[in-house]
């Protein structure tokens, strides 16, 4: 049978999961999560070891069937008509399913075929996803011969030899040097432009240059979707740092309405804690020039991805969001 190669949809959203749930026996792995994948969007995955992010990816590629659940890529019913759905899908594991013994133009040449691109672009293509992933010099080498950035590489260019709307990447820099996890990095911002892309990696500084957008999961629900810089703005609404030259005990500060707790930050400066939906501000200012705290600084926490990531996925963290 033969298979028309997949078109270009008009619709923007090219991936929509909805109430995705797996359970295995009493264990709940993934718990009704919803997620949506826009064309030209680059998605982070992220979450601690055991949250489902894997559980998830297998469920999205269709090499997992949910519990519950539906997901459609690029329109198409992944339960319903599974091999149209994944005829959009290039899905790179966290162990890439390569042949050893193959070379890598003869894998990526079969990889090409399974996903059924015709005959008279196969070549074409598999010099394409070779020259992206800088593989062309090693494209007569034995895949088993390769070291295991390479191999990676030779991954990420099976699940895009074939051209695809969705982009699926679990880990996909493990074992790359500095140059080349800049090298993917780049490839990655480069088909971000036509394409989407999931991007699972527990590497947060990879997210920050170049996601536009993430999802955060702990203990198999999602616990926090939005972009880079509202996850960011996330945790430093929760969190003044308060100057004060002449501090009172920490249980007074604590004791300011929407204040939750305050601890040392530093020599005369504190970190102050606050409830979801207050802002203190303004009564903080006020008792510190009621009873003469010297107040000098009072502004929210800078923070990065890895403060908000770990605030998320601690077990009182992931409570809040």
């Amino acid at each position: 049978m033969t298979l028309p190669a997949p078109s270009t949809p008009s619709p923007a959203v090219t991936l929509s999961a909805r109430g995705l749930s797996r359970r295995f026996g009493a264990h709940t792995a993934v718990d009704s999560i919803d997620l949506e994948l826009r064309r030209g969007e680059v998605l982070g995955f992220l979450g601690p070891n055991g949250a489902g992010k894997t559980t998830s990816m297998q469920m999205l590629t269709g090499n997992l069937a949910p519990t519950t659940g539906a997901v459609s890529i690029c329109g198409v019913d992944l339960l319903e008509t599974p091999v149209a759905a994944k005829a959009h899908i290039g899905y790179l594991p966290e162990t890439p399913p390569l042949y050893r013994e193959l070379n890598v133009r003869e894998y990526l040449d079969l990889v090409a075929r399974l996903h059924r691109v015709p005959k008279a672009r196969r070549r074409a293509a598999v010099d394409k996803a070779q020259a992206r992933c800088g593989l062309s010099d090693v494209s007569r080498k034995l895949i088993g011969t390769l070291s295991k950035g390479y191999q990676q590489r030779v991954g990420i260019a099976q699940a895009i030899v074939h051209e695809p709307d969705v982009i699926i990447l679990d880990e996909p820099t493990v074992g790359l040097d500095p140059n080349q996890i800049r090298d993917i990095r780049a490839l990655i911002r480069e088909l971000g432009g036509t394409h989407s892309i999931i991007l699972s990696t527990h590497i947060l500084p990879e997210v920050e240059a170049i996601c536009d957008r993430v999802q955060i999961m702990h203990h198999g629900k999602l616990v926090y979707s939005d972009t880079i810089t509202a996850l960011k703005q996330f945790h430093s609404r929760r969190v003044l740092l308060v100057g004060l030259n002449h501090p009172p005990a920490m249980h007074e500060l604590a004791a300011i309405p929407g204040v939750t707790h305050a601890e040392p930050a530093g020599e005369n400066l504190f970190r102050v804690h606050i409830a979801a939906g207050t802002d203190p501000t303004d009564r903080i200012v006020a008792l510190a020039a009621e009873r003469q705290w010297g107040l000098h600084q009072i502004a929210p926490e800078q923070t990065n991805l890895e403060d908000v990531f770990v605030n998320l996925t601690t077990q009182d963290g992931g409570n809040t969001a």
